[in-house]
């Protein structure tokens, strides 16, 4: 069942959208060489309930393997659902970071995968590319269009620098719960799929690989990892399909900020 939105419902999810991308800033300010990945996790948790949000990933799973943390952390070779810890970041890592708020009854959910310190220029492209296709991809989500013409969109511009396209993790519509329908695949055929109608929010998030775009889960029932151990990124906005131009809910705004205060980020759209 698709739940079309009401423009005050858009107006809430806006607003945990918008706690999502203050979040995701607040933690991209202690992004650097040597960090735990736990200790990220609690600035992220601490910095949602100071806005009255909650974290929409902590507890959530099936009934003894709930998901631990605020957030899904993931480094190089992990593509999503990264567990922190005492990990430590180190020079030249990526680290794709994923969190969830619900406020007022409403989720946001967005991604960003920032780069440790200095990248090669090959990791940097493999970080444009996978920014880029999402917003090539939101370009599709327009009345009338369909699930497919995001996909489609997403699929070839990976594809076309060389780059992987994860199969089997999609995104997915947004609102009273954090996964709704539709699926949104990131690799399709133009045409296919739902027809999308004014007031569907999803969210749109391409997981991308360096090379082969299969992966596996690990022992903890959680962590995805691509089968060949290459590096994955990660990117997510929350959007409204509209008329003519989809608007985003979420922004990237926040951490491209961060650019100016922190060596550290050293990409950043």
């Amino acid at each position: 069942m698709i739940y079309l939105k009401s423009e005050s419902e858009i107006d809430k999810m806006r607003e945990s959208a918008l706690l999502v991308s203050r979040t995701l800033a607040e933690v991209g300010k202690h992004i650097e060489p040597g960090i735990e990945t736990g200790k990220l996790d609690r600035i992220a948790e601490e910095y949602i309930a100071r806005y009255n949000g909650r974290p929409a990933f902590k507890g959530y799973g099936p009934a003894g393997n709930e998901f631990p943390a605020t957030l899904c952390i993931s480094v190089n070779e992990e593509v999503v659902h990264g567990i922190p810890g005492d990990r430590k970041l180190e020079e030249g890592d990526i680290v794709s970071v994923d969190c969830g708020v619900e406020k007022n009854g409403y989720f946001g959910d967005h991604a960003y995968t920032f780069a440790v310190g200095e990248c090669d220029e090959k990791t940097l492209k493999l970080l444009r590319t996978t920014l880029e296709s999402l917003y090539q991809g939101i370009e599709q989500a327009i009345h009338g269009n369909r699930i497919g013409d995001i996909a489609h969109a997403v699929q070839t511009h990976c594809e076309e620098e060389g780059f992987g396209v994860v199969r089997e993790l999609v995104g997915h519509g947004i609102g009273k719960s954090m996964h709704e329908d539709p699926s949104v695949p990131n690799f399709g055929r133009k045409g296919r799929g739902e027809r999308l109608r004014t007031g569907m929010t999803l969210a749109i998030e391409p997981m991308i690989t360096m090379d082969s775009w299969k992966t596996k889960t690990l022992n903890d029932g959680w962590t995805v990892v691509t089968a060949d151990g290459s590096l994955a990124a990660h990117y997510e906005h929350d959007i409204v399909v509209r008329e003519g131009k989809a608007e985003i809910l979420s922004t990237f705004d926040y951490i491209a900020e961060l650019s100016t205060k922190n060596n550290n980020i050293i990409y950043y759209g």
